[in-house]
C-alpha cells in the first residue's frame, strides 16, 4: 500500500506555491501519494495520512496556540511537534550557540534604541511580516513599532542589524534528516525607511553558495546543541551572517519553515 502524506499548508495558498508543484511529482515517482492539506480546514480528517509534512503553513504566526494544538494531535508530523513548539518563538535564540545578539522586549519592560543599525519583529514572525530596519533618527518610528506589537500581546525582539548583510547577504545551510545537502545566499531584505511587508511573505533573492568552512563548523555547532538528534529532524535552516570580524553568527534556525 502506497504511503500517504500531507503537505501543510495555508488557505492563502492551498496548492501550494509554484516552487513547491515539483516536489509533488517527486514523491510521485518514489511511490508516496503527496498532497497538499491546509492546516486549519476543520472538515479535514488527518488520521487518513500516514504523515504530515508542515510545508507552507506561512499564516501560524497569528494564531500560535491553535497552529501547535492542530501539530500535537497529529498522529505523525515532521518535523515533530514539540520541535515546533520550540522554534515558533524566536526567544530559542537565547538557548543556541553563535546566536547574534538579541534583546526581547515585553510589556512594561524599558529599551533603548542602539547607537546603530537595527531590527525590530516579533518573536513570533514568518516571512519578514512586522519586521522593520531602523537607525539614528528613527527612534519615534521604532518606539511607535514596539508599541504596536506589545499592546497586540506580542513579544519585540530587537537585533543589530549586520552591515555585512547589505554586500554579502546571508547564508543558509540546509539539513536534511541530519546531514547536510546545500547551502543558499539570502540578499538583503530590509531597508531603511521601508515599512513591513504586507504579502504572505516577503520576497526573497537567492542564489547557490558555497559555505565556508567556518560557517559549516558554525551551523553543525548549532544542530549539536540541540535537546533533539539532528537526525530526527526532516529538515533544518541555519541562517548565518557574518559578524564584525567575519565569524558567523547565527540569526535564525528554521525547523518550521522550510523555505
Amino acid at each position: 500500500m502506497q504511503p500517504r502524506v500531507a503537505l501543510a499548508t495555508c488557505a492563502a495558498l492551498p496548492r501550494l506555491a509554484d516552487d513547491e508543484q515539483p516536489l509533488l511529482a517527486a514523491l510521485h515517482k518514489r511511490g508516496v501519494v503527496a498532497e497538499p492539506a491546509v492546516w486549519d480546514q476543520r472538515s479535514l480528517d488527518w488520521s487518513i495520512y500516514d504523515l504530515v509534512v508542515v510545508r507552507s503553513t506561512w499564516d501560524y504566526t497569528a494564531r500560535r496556540e491553535r497552529f501547535l494544538g492542530w501539530a500535537q494531535a497529529l498522529p505523525r508530523v515532521l518535523n515533530p511537534a514539540e520541535v515546533v513548539r520550540w522554534n515558533t518563538d524566536k526567544r530559542y535564540l537565547s538557548e543556541l550557540p553563535r546566536a547574534l545578539a538579541t534583546q526581547f522586549i515585553e510589556p512594561a519592560q524599558r529599551w533603548l534604541p542602539p547607537s546603530g543599525e537595527y531590527v525590530i519583529k516579533p518573536a513570533v514572525s514568518a516571512g519578514a511580516r512586522d519586521t522593520a530596519r531602523y537607525g539614528p533618527g528613527d527612534e519615534d518610528r521604532a518606539r511607535a513599532h514596539v508599541d504596536r506589537l506589545l499592546a497586540a500581546g506580542r513579544v519585540a525582539m530587537l537585533q543589530p542589524y549586520v552591515s555585512t548583510v547589505d554586500l554579502r547577504g546571508e547564508t543558509a545551510l540546509v539539513y536534511l534528516a541530519g546531514e547536510y545537502s546545500h547551502a543558499i545566499c539570502k540578499g538583503q531584505m530590509l531597508a531603511r525607511d521601508e515599512s513591513p511587508t504586507r504579502k504572505l511573505y516577503a520576497e526573497e533573492v537567492i542564489g547557490a553558495r558555497e559555505p565556508s568552512s567556518e560557517e559549516r563548523t558554525a551551523a553543525e555547532e548549532v544542530l549539536d546543541s540541540l535537546r533533539w538528534p539532528r537526525e530526527q529532524l526532516l529538515y533544518a535552516r541555519v541562517d548565518l551572517v557574518a559578524g564584525p570580524r567575519g565569524e558567523p553568527q547565527l540569526l535564525e534556525l528554521e525547523l518550521t519553515e522550510p523555505s
